[in-house]
């Protein structure tokens, strides 16, 4: 496990679903304000949806989609790369650690520490999920999920309503909860003020009840 300076990292979902959007580099603006450790967990986007397409034709196993879609992800999180030269592509918890060490922002390659761990190898495990294992792994202070889509502040929110909308996958109450981090989620009416607020250390979006 490496270890960080104070303060613990940040670490951030960046939803797939905005890498066909203006929304995506206005967020990667804001993020890169962002003084304190920071790592970004790609989404999957139309890269997943690839691949949930691909075994809708071939017909392939849970198992072997689940492997395909972490690489899904590792594909954005390259695509993201090459958008933002302070993203450095790592896999592995020391190799973070040496990119938030040299002033980089780390964005985590997901599949080989996700096929290793016990984590469901299946559809309900998506990337907010594991955003959230990363988040535990890492002891991460806190967790943000930034979505394409607008969150109502009326609605409900808990992790566990959240779910049941559908706005996060069914396994995330589970370990967000155990993860120990303070729980964020942020659409696009959080992004006017994002520079600001990752400026000053600050998290834009909602602040999540676990219960």
């Amino acid at each position: 496990m490496p270890s960080y300076k104070t303060p613990r990292p940040l670490v951030v979902k960046l939803g797939g679903s905005l890498a066909d959007t203006p929304l995506l580099t206005s967020w990667l603006e804001a993020l890169d304000r962002y003084p304190d450790p920071l790592i970004v967990v790609p989404g999957g986007g139309g890269f997943a949806d690839a691949v949930r397409a691909m075994q809708a034709k071939m017909r392939f196993d849970d198992d072997a989609a689940h492997h395909i879609a972490l690489v899904a992800m590792e594909q954005y999180g390259l695509a993201l790369a090459a958008l933002w030269p302070r993203l450095a592509v790592v896999s592995t918890p020391a190799a973070i650690g040496r990119a938030l060490r040299t002033g980089r922002i780390a964005c985590w390659a997901p599949a080989a520490m996700a096929l290793a761990s016990p984590l469901p190898k299946s559809w309900d495990v998506t990337s907010d999920t594991l955003a959230a294992w990363l988040a535990a792994k890492l002891r991460a202070e806190r967790l943000l999920l930034i979505k394409s889509a607008e969150i109502d502040a009326d609605a409900g929110l808990t992790l566990t309503e959240l779910a049941q909308a559908g706005v996060v996958d069914r396994l995330f109450p589970h370990f967000a909860a155990a993860s120990g981090a303070d729980i964020f989620i942020a659409g696009p009416a959080a992004l006017p003020e994002a520079p600001t607020e990752f400026l000053r250390g600050q998290i834009p979006g909602l602040h999540l009840r676990r219960a």
